[in-house]
């Protein structure tokens, strides 16, 4: 029965994201944040697709530690990568939100297209160093335009249960740019783990946790601060019954 809501699902995602793709396309001249907000429609509705179709809920605590007043800082949301659910779940709880990816994303087929409009910052792994100047550049230039920027400290998915190593990646750009980084923990990858037809039914839960000052620390340090919170935090919501 997984498998069949997984295919279920896959075909519900080739049905609506042409249609969003496409919606872009032709919107291509609007500004970027109402672009952006097409993109989070596009999201919010593959997360409606996947709970009525796959039985994949979600509930959230700790809101009460996301920053909030006006005007809103801009941060940097560091958060565990061992779903696809996250990428589309955060889009939800954040203002307008600039995801750090490879440029190899931008080639498939209409999610890359439609991706390339929603203002990511895209870097090219074989830059090597440069790829930082990449990522503060294009940063700096997010944040004035109104977006928050989210970076997966691990790089990849990482199956449930299992660590990685933190890249310090995002410390680097927090102290670049003086901006706090709003760690993330979920167990979505029990639910909805890497792979077409791993997904099932059940309810993932999202923490997040208090924004960390990059003021007076140096890049290993705030990384193993948010690599602590995450991973203990990711250990102590356990797998989803």
């Amino acid at each position: 029965m997984s498998a069949v809501r997984s295919l279920l699902f896959l075909v519900f995602q080739t049905v609506v994201t042409p249609l969003f793709a496409a919606a872009m396309v032709l919107l291509f001249w609007i500004p970027r944040v109402p672009m952006y907000r097409i993109a989070a429609g596009w999201c919010a509705t593959n997360l409606w697709g996947a709970r009525w179709i796959c039985g994949i809920r979600h509930r959230a605590i700790g809101l009460e530690n996301l920053p909030r007043g006006e005007p809103l800082a801009p941060h940097i949301v560091v958060s565990k990568h061992s779903s696809t659910w996250e990428t589309l779940a955060l889009t939800q709880f954040f203002p307008p939100l600039a995801y750090v990816a490879k440029k190899e994303l931008l080639s498939i087929p209409f999610f890359g297209w439609g991706f390339a409009l929603a203002s990511p910052i895209t870097i090219d792994r074989r830059s090597g160093t440069d790829a930082m100047h990449q990522i503060a550049k294009q940063g700096r230039e997010r944040f004035a335009q109104g977006f928050w920027i989210v970076i997966y400290p691990e790089g990849t998915r990482i199956r449930a249960g299992r660590r990685a190593k933190y890249k310090t990646g995002a410390a680097r750009l927090a102290a670049a740019l003086g901006v706090p980084i709003v760690p993330v923990a979920h167990n979505a990858g029990w639910i909805w783990p890497k792979g077409v037809f791993g997904k099932r039914p059940g309810t993932v839960t999202i923490s997040f946790g208090p924004p960390i000052s990059p003021d007076g620390k140096d890049p290993q340090r705030l990384t193993a601060e948010a690599e602590q919170w995450i991973e203990d935090e990711v250990a102590r919501l356990g797998k989803p019954p």
